[in-house]
């Protein structure tokens, strides 16, 4: 079972450039709805397991990324393809919605 990849302030950019579809969950461990969908993410990397990268950003211990971004409320999701936003969601959505957004940028 795949799982979302941690990403921190060094390694962002390298995972972002590689051209993929990626969906970055910027999240903090004190946050509830973070830790709402929580299992949704999880779930996520697994069902797009070579298909598109599903990845975390812990704000607290990362906050060049997430300041990088203007990220001011989490959880805050944003979408990337060939390196850059195509979409932002931001709060706790339903899984439905997130892999419809998905799925557009997949094609």
């Amino acid at each position: 079972m795949a799982e979302p990849i941690h990403l921190t302030d060094d390694s962002f950019q390298s995972q972002i450039d590689t051209g993929a579809v990626v969906l970055v969950d910027f999240w903090a461990a004190w946050c509830g709805p973070c830790r709402a969908i929580a299992p949704v993410i999880d779930e996520l990397a697994s069902e797009y397991d070579g298909r598109a990268h599903i990845a975390k950003v812990d704000v607290d211990n990362n906050p060049r990324v997430a300041m990088q971004y203007g990220i001011r409320s989490i959880p805050a999701l944003l979408i990337f393809k060939g390196g850059k936003v195509v979409d932002t969601i931001v709060g706790a959505v339903p899984k439905s919605y997130l892999t419809e957004k998905l799925n557009a940028q997949l094609g």
